[in-house]
């Protein structure tokens, strides 16, 4: 009636049975003990029931009816967290007895969900003990299976006893949906590569997976594996940690990556420039590279651009000017990195020149980044700015600018008595009659 190979199928037969209005005392199922006392022979299906039953006397007796019923034992593993104990130590004895190779791998993804819970450890240690003295073949339809945490489970145990060879490692690393198998791999084929010309094999897997965490483990095995010199061609990628691991490789070959990034950026006008490059000589340059960046600003692919301003930010470059001018421009990225730049010294920049940009008309990135620098302004730059959005058809901005007025209070900047913020609080109608008399007085205006 249902799919016995799914846990979840199991786990909900059990809580359906025990939750039910069902009971065992109905006329229409006797208990089991009388039953069998009269002679009776109970089907396999209402053993499974006797088992998920709430009465404890009659679960624990329905233990006793599983030998030779191998159907049943994944709600005997689901008995061994069982909340009373007598049920849990007779489940536990039986599925000791009835654990083998075979059943240790097909319940195993079961054991999982059951090890979660409270005294839930017992089956899935027993499993883990099984599984580690088999051979390595009842473990491999566990490191395929649809369940990300049951592949957990198999690669971490066939790492650990050596069952994948440092190829069937990569492989996985590098096919392996799931990023905590990926790093599992990755790194045990760091801690075993082989020797001799199966580096191809182990090396090329690692340097072409998509995830950043297991290509940078293949960049630094190149070193050991005497092919330092590949590394180079990762110092531009687009992962900060594999652009980090290649800097550390091409370093212990003797070369100097902040060059070589020099060089790129340098030839930006001649050829395609990546925004890896950008962002490595902002990693390991200094500010002498800042005029190389700057110049990138103006570079036609926006993503360039955005990279070349973060790097001025990573290299603690300010020209409120010249990054000013870069809160108009069509990429949003470098909207956003030009705004984080000047965030702190968001004073520096003419609250009127900002305002402007808060018009309808202009791009939603602009209007978001004045806003932003204008609420940075504090004082009454602030309450101004807020006020003239708390109508806003943007709702992110809407709301962005009712909360700041409603947080807003008069600083040591505003003036005392200022007869424009008693008229910007009435006309952002928030505040309640007491609220806005508070503030009011706050700000030094008659009430």
């Amino acid at each position: 009636m249902f799919d016995v190979a799914d846990p979840a199928v199991w786990i909900a037969l059990d809580e359906a049975v025990r939750h039910s209005a069902w009971s065992s005392a109905d006329g229409t199922w006797l208990p089991a003990w009388q039953r069998t006392e009269q002679g009776w022979t109970l089907s396999d299906g209402q053993i499974a029931l006797g088992l998920c039953q709430r009465d404890g006397r009659i679960r624990e007796w329905a233990l006793g009816e599983v030998a030779g019923r191998p159907e049943l034992l994944p709600l005997v593993v689901i008995r061994c967290a069982d909340w009373a104990e007598p049920v849990r130590d007779r489940a536990r004895t039986r599925w000791a007895e009835a654990v083998t190779v075979e059943t240790a791998a097909a319940l195993a993804p079961l054991a999982l969900r059951i090890g979660i819970r409270y005294r839930g450890d017992f089956a899935l240690g027993l499993i883990d003990k099984v599984l580690r003295s088999a051979d390595r073949e009842a473990l491999l339809p566990l490191l395929t299976h649809a369940d990300r945490t049951v592949r957990r489970f198999a690669h971490r145990l066939a790492v650990e006893e050596g069952f994948l060879s440092p190829v069937e490692l990569a492989l996985s690393a590098a096919r392996d949906s799931d990023t905590v198998v990926q790093g599992l791999c990755a790194e045990a084929v760091l801690a075993a590569l082989p020797e001799g010309d199966a580096y191809d094999d182990v090396l090329e897997p690692l340097l072409a997976a998509r995830n950043p965490r297991v290509r940078s483990a293949g960049v630094t095995a190149l070193r050991r594996a005497g092919r330092g010199e590949r590394a180079v061609g990762f110092l531009d990628d687009r992962a900060p940690v594999v652009r980090a691991c290649a800097r550390y490789v091409v370093r212990q070959c003797g070369g100097e990556p902040v060059e070589w990034y020099r060089r790129r950026c340098a030839e930006a006008g001649d050829a395609a420039l990546s925004a890896g490059a950008v962002s490595g000589l902002a990693e390991c340059g200094d500010r002498r590279d800042a005029e190389a960046l700057w110049a990138l600003t103006s570079y036609p692919d926006p993503v360039v651009r955005a990279r070349a301003v973060g790097g001025l930010r990573a290299l603690d470059v300010l020209d409120v000017r010249r990054l000013r001018a870069l809160l108009d421009d069509p990429a949003p990225g470098v909207v956003r990195e030009a705004t984080l730049a000047l965030v702190p010294s968001a004073r520096m920049l003419d609250d009127g020149w900002l305002l402007e940009r808060l018009a309808v008309e202009r791009a939603r990135e602009t209007r978001v980044s004045a806003f932003r620098l204008l609420n940075a302004h504090g004082g009454l730059v602030r309450l101004r700015a807020a006020v003239a959005l708390v109508d806003d058809r943007d709702d992110k901005l809407r709301q962005w600018a009712r909360q700041s007025v409603l947080r807003w209070h008069p600083t040591a900047e505003v003036p005392r008595g200022s007869a424009e913020v008693g008229e910007l609080l009435d006309r952002a109608g928030l505040f309640d009659a007491y609220g806005l008399k508070k503030l009011k007085w706050e700000a030094g205006l008659k009430v």
